[in-house]
Order: C-alpha cells, then sequence, then structure tokens
C-alpha cells in the first residue's frame, strides 16, 4: 500500500494568492495579518509567511465573509477619521498628535509628506466612549494645547509602539526572531553596541523581518521612512536595548549563532636534515707516518726510488 504525501503548496498558498482567495486588497491582507486576523506560518524555502488552506477555510465561512472582514481592516485618514469623530480635520490632527489616537499604517505621498491611516473600527470605538466626549466636543483641552505648542507628535512613537507588537506577534516563542524584530526597529549603532559578537550580529540581521516598502532604496521617500522606522526618543531607545539584551541572552542558551567552521591550515611536510660535508683534510692534520698512495710521489715510492731535487 502506497501513501500519498501532500505537497507543501497543496497545504499552503502564498500571501498574494491567499489576498485574492479572500478578496482583500495587498494592503488590507498584510494589515489583517499584522492585526492577528489572518494567521501564517513561515516559508520552509525561506520565501516569507504563508497561509494554510485550513485558515482560507476557516475565515470564508465566518458569517458575513469577506464584508465583515474588509471592514475589521478598513483604514481612515484625517479627514475620514474627522468624519467619524465629527470634528474638524484640525481637532483630529490634535488628537492624534497628542497620542490619543494611534496611526496603524503610513505612507509617504508624492510631495514626500507622511500620511497617516487608523482604524476606522477603532476610531467609531472612540468615539462612543463617553469619556472622550470632552476632547471631542468644546474647547481643546489645555493638555493637548500646551503638548501642541511645544511641538509634541507622538505619531511615530505610537506607531512603532504598535508595529513591534505586530512583529513580535509573528516571532512567536522564537527568541532570535523576537531579538531580530526588536533590533529591526533600533538603529544599528545601538545594536552593534549591544550585540558586540559579529557572528551573533549577522545571525540577528539574517533573522530581520521585512518593514514595509517606502520607495526604492536609497530614495529620499525611503530615508525619511527609515527615520520614521527607526527609535530615535531616549526613553523609547534605552526600552528597545534592553529587550534586545534581555532576549539575546535567552536566545543564546537556547540556541547559538551559527558560525564559521575554523579554517584548517595546512602543516608543511617535514624536511630530511641535509647529509653533513665532510672538510677538506690539511696536511697538518695528517699523521707523520701517513704515505701517500696517489700521484708521481706515490708511484715512485712504490718503485722503490727516492724522489730527487
Amino acid at each position: 500500500m502506497s501513501g500519498t504525501i501532500a505537497k507543501p503548496d497543496r497545504l499552503t498558498c502564498a500571501a498574494s494568492r491567499a489576498a485574492r482567495e479572500l478578496d482583500l486588497r495587498r494592503g488590507e491582507f498584510d494589515l489583517a495579518v499584522n492585526l492577528g486576523l489572518v494567521r501564517t506560518v513561515p516559508d520552509e524555502g525561506g520565501g516569507g509567511r504563508r497561509v494554510a488552506r485550513a485558515e482560507l477555510d476557516r475565515l470564508r465561512a465566518e458569517d458575513g465573509f469577506p464584508d465583515a472582514l474588509r471592514e475589521r481592516v478598513a483604514t481612515a485618514g484625517t479627514n475620514e477619521g474627522a468624519e467619524l469623530l465629527d470634528v474638524t480635520p484640525t481637532r483630529f490632527t490634535s488628537l492624534a498628535r497628542f497620542g490619543l489616537l494611534v496611526p496603524v499604517r503610513f505612507y509617504l505621498n508624492r510631495y514626500r509628506t507622511v500620511v497617516w491611516l487608523y482604524l476606522a473600527e477603532e476610531l467609531r470605538q472612540f468615539a462612543s466612549e463617553e469619556s472622550n466626549a470632552r476632547l471631542l466636543t468644546g474647547r481643546t483641552p489645555a493638555e493637548v494645547r500646551e503638548g501642541l505648542k511645544a511641538g509634541l507628535d507622538r505619531r511615530p512613537r505610537n506607531w512603532r509602539g504598535r508595529y513591534i507588537g505586530f512583529l513580535l506577534r509573528q516571532a512567536g516563542d522564537d527568541p532570535w526572531a523576537h531579538a531580530a524584530a526588536v533590533a529591526r526597529l533600533l538603529d544599528p549603532a545601538d545594536v552593534a553596541e549591544v550585540v558586540g559578537d559579529p557572528c551573533e550580529r549577522d545571525h540577528l540581521y539574517r533573522c530581520r523581518p521585512r518593514l514595509p516598502a517606502h520607495g526604492a532604496p536609497g530614495s529620499p521617500a525611503a530615508e525619511r521612512a527609515q527615520e520614521l522606522m527607526t527609535a530615535s526618543e531616549p526613553d523609547e531607545v534605552a526600552w528597545f536595548r534592553a529587550d534586545l539584551a534581555h532576549t539575546m541572552e535567552t536566545a543564546r542558551r537556547r540556541r547559538p549563532a551559527p558560525r564559521p567552521a575554523p579554517q584548517q591550515v595546512p602543516v608543511p611536510a617535514p624536511t630530511s636534515a641535509p647529509e653533513p660535508v665532510a672538510a677538506p683534510a690539511d696536511d697538518r692534520s695528517v699523521p707523520q707516518d701517513h704515505t701517500p698512495s696517489h700521484g708521481l710521489l706515490g708511484w715512485l715510492r712504490r718503485r722503490g726510488r727516492r724522489p730527487t731535487g
């Protein structure tokens, strides 16, 4: 009896295919994954996250699919958000800059202006809470006005705080993936100070999750986006550094970083010492009774003749 093993691509599908089957735009699908609405699995081939067919079946079987799912990932910009809160765009921006409204995404328009997006579902919930009524009507609270005068803008930091939660959810209980997610939002110089071992840093960078792309690499838009995605406030940087150091200790204990095999230095074959060369004999070192046996002198002596002259 021969068994049949299902191929991986029959059990899971790529993100682009999953988005189509769930009737979501790619941005909506990515947000659904970040929010934990769509569960993914790692691709054993290193090609990114994949979605199990069973997960697609579960989502399609939910009541109100696909509109209900699409509504949960709907986002609103400043103007749409102001309408949901029934306030002016100026007040909406003030509340967001003060940190009362947390963005879930951002993009840069053609003028490289940052456009923050918020979950429409959260904005409706904010508007429905009675404790927020004083923020939406009447004069803007004094603490908000003072913060704005001081140039306060918590939107980038709030986005980073939210996004690290997205990354850690995908990392699961893998300490290397956890550390890589934290390192992704730190400046490389901070990472180098916390993780001094080059082999560990290389492994950390290989585990880094992908961040949203904004423009071509090296372009002004990409550089601006990188600034927004990098922790900048001192207490925020300190928190990320401490978390990275703690998680690295766990990662080292559980699974040390791979290291290159030590190079084998060839050992030269032993060479035999040259045989000593006898020094030429000196006449003074020859015993007196030694009789030369070669040359003319030796021939005369063998004949019994004495040399003359």
